[in-house]
């Protein structure tokens, strides 16, 4: 079956993809009027730069999330399909669904952005989850939990501490921020919570390849960064690469560390379906024209972590939700005038509002050119920025409530351990505990 979904007439652009860049585009579209469907393998947009605190119980999983449809209710001339587009066909505009519908197209947006990139260890993923999606988050805030619950069973000191290791390894933004989220987690939050181990105690290390953390940042911030962690109880180990990871061990730069949990926050690759439209980078990524044409192919755009596209200075620009947002609403007024007055399109012109990066409950790093802010006024811009970015009024309501009272007591409620989230199997050899076999199938 073809399906042209979008209310009324005209061009049917379809939009892969209800990220920053995506949903910036159809919005940005609908208000014009164009006919527009947006394919997702989810029923939400997800606000990624708080998943971190998603995973380390200090905000739950619907404070970050909005139902797509909700968001783009208003636009009478965009339709939302719930599904996983597994091939698409750029010579007859069509895509094919892994329900085994088909939707043509008259323009192509993709959107996808990027899923987490383990540089050709992919065996990895099993024992060392990133942090992408809902699941992930909350899966990782189940091995965490379940540590601590661990531990206080266990009669061995050695294995006990190793249960209490916690290892992030990327010493970028994601990594800084949540290994500094999860040292407060274990000194704060858990430290009442139980009577035979002291949660303060944990070993939190945060691993990086480079020489120092937060690269894309001044040296200053960098080093305020790391002698933050530091006195939040982070072991940051910069200049080691990963070897190898087990259930219950890291090995770095030629070391072997009993660990409990490690978290991957160390890159990303670009969406799979990048590939169908052409060659792609080693970070995963199609190459597009300043008009985020994707090279060599008809009536098909990309943005945001899906796209290389390079800036002002002919380096390919950042991955960053600000660049994707820009890129949306740009391609989708400059789509939008193309469709409606037979314009060009046009240039797309990236104007960067600077980078932060949160350093623990009330410090946080800022830069923009040559201009640095660290400390708490970092933070509170940090918050007051995020708030006002995530897409709900009641979430930005549940989210400033929340982050007030972690603030003022230090306690999450968001510290629930659900089987149903994380099978107790997976559960048991995330940590290290044998798994009985399943009766053999005839």
């Amino acid at each position: 079956m073809t399906d042209r979904d979008g209310a009324g007439g005209g061009p049917h652009v379809v939009i892969l993809g209800a990220g920053f860049g995506g949903l910036e585009a159809a919005k940005t579209l609908g208000a014009r009027g164009v006919r527009v469907t947006v394919i997702d393998r989810q029923n939400h947009h997800l606000f990624q730069p708080l998943l971190y605190q998603v995973a380390t119980a200090a905000l739950s999983a619907p404070h970050i999330a909005e139902p797509i449809r909700s968001i783009l209710s208003r636009f009478p001339s965009v339709s939302v399909r719930m599904g996983e587009v597994e091939r698409i066909d750029p010579e007859a505009r069509r895509l094919h669904c892994a329900d085994g519908a088909e939707v043509s197209y008259d323009w192509l947006i993709l959107a996808t952005g990027a899923k987490t990139g383990y540089f050709g260890h992919d065996d990895w993923a099993r024992v060392a989850p990133g942090l992408k999606t809902i699941e992930d988050a909350r899966q990782i805030r189940t091995r965490v939990l379940m540590s601590f619950e661990h531990a206080e069973r266990c009669e061995d000191p050695a294995e006990r501490e190793r249960l209490m290791t916690l290892a992030v390894i990327g010493g970028g933004p994601s990594g800084v921020e949540l290994s500094g989220a999860l040292a407060e987690l274990s000194r704060f939050t858990l430290a009442r919570d139980f009577r035979r181990i002291h949660p303060e105690a944990a070993r939190i290390l945060l691993v990086e390849a480079g020489p120092r953390l937060l690269s894309a940042f001044g040296e200053g911030s960098s080093d305020f960064a790391s002698r933050r962690l530091e006195r939040l109880g982070v072991k940051v180990l910069t200049g080691r690469s990963v070897e190898a990871i087990t259930a219950e061990s890291l090995t770095v730069g030629g070391e072997t560390l009993p660990v409990g949990l490690v978290v991957w926050a160390a890159g990303v690759t670009g969406s799979p379906l990048a590939r169908q439209l052409g060659e792609v980078d080693k970070a995963g990524r199609i190459a597009v024209t300043r008009r985020l044409e994707v090279v060599g192919q008809e009536r098909a755009l990309a943005l945001g972590d899906v796209a290389r596209c390079e800036g002002e200075d002919g380096k390919p620009l950042p991955g960053l939700a600000q660049v994707a947002k820009q890129q949306g609403a740009h391609l989708g007024e400059s789509l939008a005038q193309h469709l409606q007055t037979g314009a060009p399109l046009t240039e797309f012109h990236y104007r960067s509002k600077g980078n932060t990066a949160i350093v623990g409950r009330h410090a946080a790093v800022y830069e923009t050119g040559k201009r640095a802010l660290r400390g708490w006024g970092a933070w509170l811009l940090w918050a007051v920025v995020h708030v006002y970015l995530l897409v709900g009024f009641q979430n930005r309501i549940a989210v400033s409530i929340q982050w007030l009272w972690l603030y003022l007591t230090y306690q999450s409620g968001a510290r629930l351990i659900s089987m149903a989230e994380i099978g107790p199997a997976e559960v048991k050899e995330s940590l290290g505990e044998p798994v009985e076999e399943g009766p053999a199938q005839a």
